[in-house]
């Protein structure tokens, strides 16, 4: 997939989004993985595109307050200890000062944009999460890894369904928003991509979070309960999940890639670091199987296409996304979308860890 990947990507179109910077790490780790020069020279290049001799990121504005555009800068860690270069230390002070000023709401929870007040999803954890864990731990700065806890429990707390236990997508503090319920703010449905973002920022977190922290625990505790409640819903037949996770059977609901090859990757690094029971391999193991055998195929110039993915999905803004499952639904099918491509190589990389044979091409 890496390879089919790249012969499809063309840096003209490369954009500092968190997308694009999903995909481009999935291909950094694979250059891990395999030592293969070209991945990393690929990563590379595609920072050149936007990292400027001064540290000022290309496109990058942060009197925006995206959560967004912070997942992007992932990449620049790898890139620094690479080559040693100050615009790239400077490249990631500049993603640290937004996140150091990122309006908060009353509860000291990040707002999802600027021009989403009092709002968290569960996207930006995963969007801003990761990056802060990684930048604190290069950098030293130990305190920051309780405020990254406090995050990832907060928006727990308030999106977690008690008979369920899924997650619905986001929390409005302020309860101003039409898709807020108007006693406890959250949106009305559990959208699968939403909930993968999520354990895949916890997965990811943990990588870096101090062994000895006392929030660890509860990390791992929040994973367990997420990963207990998605292999519930988990499609028998299949392995694969739905894009609204609880409702299989309503039409016009579908079995949608990004959320499964997130899932997978969850599953399989959190059972191979000892977070999660076994069990929890073997789930992955039928998602990925059921990947390969539903939504990967082959085009008519030997590519491998990953169909299947949600091209996007929000709340808010304009036109008015209002939560709804009509809306979730209605949203483009896209083939080869980056946040399914990436997902599916992240969790490609891990279940091929595992011992699980991977399709490449």
């Amino acid at each position: 997939m890496v390879e089919s990947t790249l012969q499809r990507y063309a840096l003209k179109d490369a954009l500092w989004h968190y997308e694009h910077g999903l995909q481009v790490l999935a291909i950094q780790k694979a250059g891990e993985v395999t030592s293969e020069a070209r991945y990393k020279q690929f990563v590379l290049d595609w920072l050149d595109l936007f990292v400027q001799p001064d540290g000022s990121i290309r496109t990058y504005r942060v009197d925006e307050y995206n959560l967004d555009q912070i997942n992007a800068g992932r990449l620049i860690f790898n890139a620094f200890e690479l080559t040693g270069e100050e615009r790239y230390r400077k490249a990631l002070g500049l993603l640290r000062q937004q996140l150091s000023t990122q309006p908060r709401n009353h509860s000291n929870g990040f707002w999802h944009k600027k021009i989403y007040p009092y709002q968290m999803w569960l996207d930006g954890i995963y969007m801003g999460q990761p990056f802060l864990a990684e930048y604190a731990q290069r950098f030293n700065e130990l305190t920051t890894f309780e405020d990254i806890s406090h995050q990832i429990c907060l928006i727990e707390e308030h999106t977690r369904d008690s008979k369920t236990g899924l997650l619905y997508h986001a929390w409005d503090e302020s309860r101003t928003q039409p898709w807020a319920d108007p006693l406890t703010g959250h949106s009305p449905h559990f959208w699968g991509r939403a909930i993968g973002w999520y354990v895949m920022a916890i997965i990811d977190v943990l990588d870096q979070f101090p062994p000895e922290h006392a929030r660890r625990l509860d990390l791992i505790a929040i994973l367990n309960r997420v990963a207990g409640a998605l292999m519930k819903v988990q499609n028998e037949t299949t392995g694969l999940w739905y894009q609204i996770l609880d409702l299989p059977d309503r039409a016009g609901n579908y079995l949608e890639a990004s959320a499964s090859a997130m899932f997978v990757y969850a599953f399989a690094k959190g059972t191979r670091k000892g977070y999660l029971a076994q069990d929890y391999l073997l789930s992955a193991r039928r998602g990925y199987h059921g990947l390969l055998q539903n939504l990967i195929k082959v085009d008519s110039q030997g590519l491998l296409t990953l169909e299947g993915t949600c091209g996007g999905a929000g709340l808010g803004g304009e036109p008015y996304r209002d939560g709804s499952f009509e809306y979730y639904v209605s949203e483009k099918i896209i083939p080869n979308d980056p946040k399914g491509v990436g997902s599916f190589i992240l969790a490609a990389l891990e279940m091929e860890n595992a011992g699980i044979q991977v399709r490449t091409g």
